[in-house]
């Protein structure tokens, strides 16, 4: 594993799952397989592991990383948005242990003609796998300048979404990482070392294309159903977006009664389902952020099945 693709928060999703032997694991994000391999190597010499990810390369890379542990993987192509169908696909009854690692990969990122990254020219693309219809490029060229402006706006938290979307209608078509960045630096200039101004617009694309969103609030109420009493479930997200639906699905579901506070009585009998094994998330050290700068923003929620 290389030191570009090394698991973020490696030694704490291994310890928060502590895999044992003959249990049944779910890696829903593989990327090159570090997570994957660290749960296999601690569940030795029985325990299987499910792992997901619609990148073709990224999964091949996976089970050359997997190889040693052939026999006990199950890998497959495809959203983890469809763990139920797949844990009843494959005749599992419930797992002890899931792992998500939201988000784009390094991998992804450094594969220049990917298209997730301003740092290279390549194709406006983004897409986690070749079965998503819609490109980066698809997006910008053929959606309403409100559209635009909407989904700049609310997947990039960005405050300047609506000019950044009338420059985009004024200058296309835009087919390539460069000439977005460049037009969007046009609309706000960058000042200093300050973080790229193209970064919260390709951040929210990315999340467009993909559905990110959509897939983490469905694979949820998955993950906690698929849980073995006991079972854990380990997220990590690397922007606020992803971690607010984490935190406020986690919140939700570790508590007893949902009704209105000012409701005298409750009547909602909801029951919880999980508990928080910490309020807070858990961040990487600072020794990990120097061999890894990318890791700064991840966030490690857990939570246990009851």
């Amino acid at each position: 594993m290389s030191a570009a693709h090394h698991p973020v928060l490696y030694k704490e999703i291994v310890n928060a799952l502590a895999p044992k032997n003959k249990g049944y694991y779910v890696d829903c994000t593989l990327g090159a397989g570090g997570h994957a391999l660290g749960i296999l190597q601690a569940s030795q010499p029985e325990g299987k592991l499910l792992g997901f990810d619609l990148d073709s390369q990224a999964l091949a890379l996976a089970r050359e990383t997997l190889a040693p542990h052939e026999r006990r993987t199950f890998l497959f192509q495809r959203s983890y948005a469809k763990l139920s169908e797949t844990l009843q696909e494959i005749k599992w009854a419930l797992v002890h242990g899931i792992v998500l690692d939201l988000g784009a990969s390094s991998m992804q990122f450094d594969t220049a003609e990917r298209g997730f990254s301003f740092r290279q020219d390549a194709p406006l693309d983004m897409r986690f796998g070749t079965d998503i219809a819609e490109s980066a490029a698809d997006i910008i060229n053929t959606y309403s300048e409100a559209e635009l402006a909407e989904i700049i706006f609310r997947y990039g938290e960005e405050r300047a979404s609506r000019r950044i979307a009338k420059a985009i209608i004024k200058k296309r078509p835009i087919y390539t990482t460069f000439e977005l960045a460049d037009l969007i630096s046009t609309v706000i200039p960058r000042k200093g070392k300050r973080v790229h101004p193209a970064t919260r617009t390709f951040q929210a694309l990315r999340i467009a294309v993909n559905d990110e969103l959509g897939s983490i609030e469905s694979v949820l109420p998955q993950a906690v159903e698929s849980l073995a009493p006991g079972g854990r479930l380990a997220v990590i997200s690397f922007h606020s977006l992803e971690d607010r639906l984490v935190k406020r699905y986690f919140r939700h579901q570790s508590k007893d009664c949902i009704c209105p506070p000012r409701q005298p009585v409750c009547t909602c009998e909801h029951r919880a389902s999980i508990k928080e094994l910490s309020r807070k998330p858990i961040l990487p050290t600072e020794e990990e952020i120097g061999l890894n700068p990318r890791a700064r923003s991840a966030k490690l929620r857990i939570v246990e099945k009851i």
